[in-house]
This record gives C-alpha cells, sequence and structure tokens, in this order.
C-alpha cells in the first residue's frame, strides 16, 4: 500500500530533472517550460506534429521543386561570396550538379565537414533561386557509413524559443531509454479487439513514425496513448465517484405532502422531464449512500422547481437544505424566486450573505444550528466554519462548470453525510460532460415549460445602431426593458471592443440618468447589487452590462437583448445571454450586432443562433468550432489538458474508457490486482497522485 503515499521508485527516472537527459543544460530546460515541459515523463507525451520524408533518391533530377531530397553527392569547389554574401558548395550527385548555400557560414568549420572530393549523403529542401537549383542550409550532413542516422521519415516536433528539432531528437532518443516496463493497465480484450501495443512499444512507434498515417489521431500507437489519459482521468473520477458512494449518507425520504402544497399552486404543470428528474434525486436520497448528482438544464428548462422539490424532500424528512449560488447577485435571485414556494409550502426560507453583520447574522446562525430555518440560500460562504446546521441533508450547488473534480473531493472531504446536486444551465456537449462529471450521475432537463416566449433572434451590422436605438426606444415607451451587452469594461487597444463604461455614458445622454444602470464584473460587489436591484425593479430600464449577467438572472419584464460585437462570444455563451430575455409575455428579441467583415467562423457561430434554441446542439456546435478549452475555460473549470488525447474527436474513445474505469471498479475497488497494480502506477505516471489518496483514504 506504499504507492498510495508516494509516487513508486520505478517512476523516478521520468520525473527527474530534464537536465539528465542528453543535450540539455539549466538554460535549455527553462526553454522547455515553453511547451510545457518539465519533466521526461512530459517530453515522451510531446509526440511529433508531422513528418519529413527522407527516402533516398539518386538525384534531384524529376523532384517538384521546392522539395524534400536525401542523396549521396560529391563535394566539388567551395566558393566564398565577397562581403556579405552567402557561401556556397558546389555538388554533384548522380546525374546533376546544384549547390548548397550557407548565410554567416564559418567557411573553416564548411571545409572540415565538407571537404572537396569527398562523398556525403545530405538531406534538406530544395529550392530554385534564378533558374539554379540549391539547398540552403541541409538538415543534414553526413558521410556514407553514418547515413542509416537519418531517418526514412523524420518525426517533427512542435517547437519553442530556445529549441531545435535535433535538439528534441536528442533528449526524446534519451528519455525513450528510460520508459520502464509498468505493466499493462488496459483491459486486455479491449487491447486486443483495438490491435493497441504495449505502453513502451507505443510511445517507440508514436516518436519513430515510418509515415504520415502514423501520425494520425487513430494510428494504433497514438490512439493507445490517447487512451492511456482518458482512462487514467476516468479511473481518477471513478475513485472519486467511489469515495462519494463509500461515504456513508443519510436516508431522506418524504411523504410529498410540501411537494402536494407547491405543485397545487403553481400555474402551469411541471414537465414530464421535470417530474422524472425530481424522481431520480428522491431515489438517489432514499439511499444510504450519499447522492452525487448533476441536473442539466438549458435556458428555461426550470431548474429551480426541480431544486426546490429536493429542498423539500430533505425538508419533509425532518433535515435541512442549502442552495449555493457563485455570486451573491444569483443567491439573491434564487431567494426571490423559491420565496413564493416556501410561502406556499409553509417552509422556513432565510438567505445569508456577506452582508449579514453583527447582530442579524448571529440571529440567523443561532436559528440554522437549532433547525428553524429549514432551507438556507447563500453564496459559498454558507460552508465557512462558523456555520453550523442542525441537520443538514441536501446541499445544492449552482452553476458549477466553474467547479473542477479536485474542488468537489475536497467538499466531499467535509466529512458531511450530505447529499449534492450539481446545477447548470450550461449544455455541456456530452464529450465535455464525461471528462467533467464522469464521477456523478447525470439528470437532463430536455423539456421546456409551456408559456416560455421564443426569442426572435437577428444579426444586425454595427452601422445600423440608429435602428437599434429607436426599436429600443419604442420597447421602452411600451414599458418593456432592455439589456445592453458588451464585450469588454474598459477600451482596449488588443481587441477593438466597445467598453460596457463608453456604452452606458453614450445611451445615459440619449435616455437621461435614472433610465440606465451598470454592472460589471469590476465595479463593488454593493455597486453590482445596487444595479440589478434597479433593474429587477423596474427603476432604471436599460441595463448595460458584460457577461455577468450571463447566468441565472430572472427579469420577466425585460425583452431586448442587445449584444455588442456579438462576433467575439462563443456560441453558449451567446445562447445563455439570448435566455435573459423570452421570461415574461411580451415577444422578445435578441439583437446581435457585429462589425463587419465577418469571418467564416464568426458566421457560421452567429448563422447557428439564429436558426436554433436548442442549448445543447448549440453546445455540440460550439466545441467543434471552438474547441474544449474554449468551450468550458480549461483554467476555471478542473477540465483536464491532455497531451495527446483530442476531446473534439475521440468521444467513442472517452465513453469507452468510463464505461472501463467503472467496470475495473466494480471489480477491484481498491486496485490489488496485478492490473489494479499498474493502473495504480498510470495514476502516478498521469499525476492523479489526488485519486491514488482516495484509495488510502477508503
Amino acid at each position: 500500500m506504499a504507492e498510495a503515499h508516494g509516487r513508486p521508485e520505478i517512476l523516478f527516472p521520468l520525473f527527474a530533472s530534464l537536465e539528465t537527459l542528453d543535450g540539455i543544460g539549466p538554460k535549455t530546460a527553462w526553454h522547455y517550460a515553453g511547451l510545457g515541459v518539465r519533466t521526461p515523463k512530459d517530453l515522451l507525451l510531446t509526440l511529433p506534429v508531422g513528418g519529413i520524408d527522407r527516402t533516398r533518391r539518386c538525384s534531384i533530377r524529376g523532384l517538384d521543386l521546392p522539395g524534400m531530397a536525401t542523396l549521396e553527392v560529391t563535394v566539388g569547389r567551395h566558393r566564398k561570396s565577397s562581403g556579405r554574401g552567402p557561401y556556397r558548395v558546389e555538388i554533384q550527385d548522380a546525374e546533376t550538379s546544384f549547390q548548397l548555400v550557407f548565410f554567416h557560414a564559418s567557411g573553416g568549420y564548411l571545409e572540415r565537414i565538407l571537404p572537396t572530393g569527398s562523398r556525403r549523403v545530405i538531406s534538406g529542401k530544395v529550392e530554385l533561386f534564378d533558374g539554379v537549383a540549391q539547398m540552403p542550409h541541409p538538415d543534414h550532413i553526413l558521410p556514407p557509413s553514418q547515413a542509416d542516422e537519418i531517418p526514412r521519415f523524420e518525426p517533427v516536433y512542435p517547437l519553442t524559443s530556445g529549441v531545435t528539432q535535433k535538439a528534441m531528437a536528442k533528449a526524446i532518443a534519451s528519455a525513450l531509454a528510460r520508459a520502464p516496463d509498468l505493466g499493462e493497465w488496459i483491459d486486455p480484450g479491449l487491447a486486443q479487439r483495438k490491435g493497441w501495443p504495449g505502453w513502451t512499444a507505443a510511445l517507440d512507434r508514436a516518436h519513430h513514425p515510418g509515415d504520415l498515417t502514423d501520425l494520425c489521431r487513430c494510428a494504433g500507437a497514438r490512439e493507445r496513448l490517447a487512451y492511456d489519459e482518458l482512462f487514467a482521468h476516468q479511473v481518477a473520477l471513478a475513485l472519486a465517484r467511489q469515495a462519494a458512494r463509500g461515504a456513508k449518507g443519510v436516508v431522506s425520504t418524504g411523504d410529498g405532502h410540501l411537494r402536494q402544497k407547491v405543485l397545487d399552486v403553481l400555474p402551469f404543470s411541471p414537465t414530464g422531464a421535470q417530474l422524472r428528474t425530481v424522481d431520480e434525486i428522491a431515489a438517489d436520497m432514499a439511499k444510504p449512500v450519499r447522492m452525487n448528482r448533476l441536473l442539466q438544464g438549458d435556458v428555461g428548462a426550470g431548474k429551480t422547481l426541480v431544486a426546490f422539490m429536493a429542498l423539500l424532500i430533505a425538508v419533509e424528512a425532518g433535515g435541512q437544505g442549502v442552495m449555493m449560488a457563485p455570486t451573491s447577485i444569483l443567491a439573491a435571485q434564487h431567494y426571490a424566486s423559491l420565496v413564493p414556494m416556501a410561502e406556499s409550502a409553509g417552509v422556513m426560507l432565510e438567505r445569508l450573505t456577506g452582508a449579514d453583520k453583527g447582530a442579524a447574522r448571529r440571529a440567523k446562525l443561532a436559528a440554522l444550528a437549532h433547525g428553524d430555518i429549514q432551507v438556507l440560500v447563500g453564496t459559498h460562504a454558507v460552508f465557512q466554519k462558523d456555520i453550523a446546521f442542525a441537520d443538514l441533508r441536501l446541499a445544492i450547488v449552482d452553476e458549477q462548470h466553474r467547479f473542477g473534480v479536485r474542488q468537489r473531493i475536497q467538499l466531499g472531504q467535509k466529512g458531511r453525510a450530505v447529499d449534492m446536486l450539481v446545477m447548470t444551465a450550461t449544455p455541456i456537449p456530452r464529450t465535455l460532460s464525461l471528462v467533467q462529471y464522469g464521477d456523478m450521475d447525470v439528470s437532463v432537463l430536455d423539456e421546456k415549460p409551456p408559456g416560455r416566449t421564443p426569442v426572435k433572434t437577428a444579426l444586425i451590422s454595427a452601422a445600423r445602431i440608429d435602428e437599434v436605438m429607436q426599436h429600443l426606444r419604442d420597447a421602452i415607451a411600451g414599458g418593456q426593458q432592455a439589456y445592453w451587452v458588451c464585450p469588454l469594461v474598459e477600451e482596449s487597444g488588443v481587441v477593438k471592443a466597445t467598453a460596457a463604461e463608453e456604452r452606458f455614458r453614450r445611451l445615459r445622454t440619449d435616455f437621461g440618468d435614472g433610465m440606465v444602470g451598470l454592472v460589471h464584473g469590476q465595479l463593488p460587489q454593493a455597486d453590482k447589487d445596487r444595479a440589478m436591484a434597479d433593474f429587477q425593479q423596474g427603476r432604471t430600464r436599460i441595463l448595460v452590462a458584460t457577461t455577468v449577467i450571463e447566468v441565472g438572472v430572472d427579469v420577466p419584464n425585460a425583452s431586448i437583448m442587445v449584444i455588442e460585437q456579438a462576433e467575439f462570444f462563443g456560441l453558449s455563451q451567446l445562447h445563455q445571454l439570448r435566455g435573459r430575455v423570452g421570461r415574461g409575455s411580451a415577444r422578445s428579441t435578441c439583437l446581435l450586432m457585429y462589425r463587419p467583415p465577418l469571418g467564416e467562423t464568426a458566421k457560421r457561430r452567429l448563422s447557428l443562433l439564429r436558426e436554433t434554441e436548442d442549448g445543447f446542439r448549440l453546445a455540440e456546435e460550439d466545441l467543434a468550432i471552438r474547441g474544449a478549452g474554449d468551450v468550458i475555460g480549461t483554467a476555471q473549470s478542473g477540465l483536464p489538458r491532455f497531451r495527446v488525447a483530442d476531446l473534439e474527436h475521440q468521444t467513442d474513445l472517452m465513453a469507452t474508457a468510463q464505461a472501463d474505469a467503472r467496470a475495473l471498479m466494480a471489480k477491484d475497488p481498491v486496485l490489488e490486482s496485478p492490473r489494479g497494480h499498474a493502473v495504480r502506477r498510470l495514476l502516478w505516471l498521469l499525476e492523479h497522485d489526488q485519486a491514488i489518496r482516495l484509495i488510502s483514504a477508503g
């Protein structure tokens, strides 16, 4: 069990300093960091991005120029140019003569490696200059006895300042020599079906491609290395899931009387998806293990009702529930939308924020600890040390696509036997859902409640801003409200984006001081809250904002959404912003203003938005257009950065990895079998240390 406490010794050479590899000194090691390479293991997983065919030929005659050529030649005379001109060496192949050209070269060095009359094997790019064939700075110059050092197909690696192809190849050869046999962690049946080589053989093949087909992501060696990454990640998630389920839960079974009170006063019938999801949550809460469920729903799918029903199950069972939101604006809004339902059920609902101070805060904490407050709404501050519940059964975490697996593990380690429901209004493509939430059970709200007004989406050039302003005047005269979203807070020299501050000043000039509010991420919290409250209560008619209003803000009277420079936003983000309108009875419009000319990608994105309101379809398209990192935002999401695996194109591989990881956990929950020990080494290799510690904690 020692492996649970520290990296196995067999892996030490792969985590040694880069300077232990051939050709890397302290300065070069610093340069490699530009590629994200800090250890020999990182170097092994930095695969070639291309290749050069260096098949031997007898002559450059018949070669399509410019083109690569590898051939044996006889060295002729050296011609040094006067002044700063190039240094030329005449050479003869089997059929014709041409020149080697060197700039800023040392004549003495060239005479040493290319003595006149000698035979040499050279390889490089041949091009025509003033009708004369020449090879500038050959990549390889070797005596025929050493020519085998030139590979027939040479890999090309990604580079960074201070790192050359030759240095990279030398360091990788040195790293490959120390790759140990770690055993096989892949299911033998799967490896056989796929025809995948073992780990060291896959590394060797990936770094020594025979031709272009070996560089394809579907090539056996590369696919196997991609699978290793996906599988390790899914095992880490499965361990987190196992730890969460292994944590003893509290059985919470409600009799439904509070839920029925809410359903009796609802002005609409819940959708089939809402009823199904509440049943799934109720079934989880009734088990003696902790619930760990993700609730995904598109804009306007009715997550709030489902969340409150879940909280009522906790209360019916004699316990308490808490709902956490990422911002105080959202927490305030959740509280406002839950108050009528809580009143109809006769449930004591309270809100706790950073603004609660002194005696008022102490009174709330005392009521919470005594069990008088049955449902609490707040930001993540509700998990502070001085906050104690009488009997907390359910924690709902809202909009946690910013909250990675690591944080969920930490939350689970707080030792509370609390059921966990994570909600997101951001439709997540299936691939990313598997990557991000593979440790959770997933409920999807895929129907919209009746009565949501479809939003008309229009593309409009920034040159037609006067028409937009007139549309706004008419709507406001008719009692409506509008959002105006800008991409940046201040004018930026890098991106010529109209700033929220500047747009706010202009609209205030046009519509009057008290009519326009402003909210963006750099404002003090109190100012943001005040601006939102003024807009929600109708005191201001236009709210100028950055994307802080993207998630969850609910103002039914707002029927116009203007998104300035919409080409700067991602599809999912635009869809979220559009979802802020169409919440009331008035016909709603989303105006996507852009600055022509539009690039192909931006045009495709904006046209798709006009075509559909299906957030899941848009999320898949966004993934195809922008890639995984941009869609979720890797820095804040806990989304892993894979070196080999490609999330956009290897969905099936990810699904296989999840199924395999879960099957392995069912068979070998503490990874004690021979394959289990190999999986432990894989987790250490790919730096999933925290997951390994879950085994020892379990």
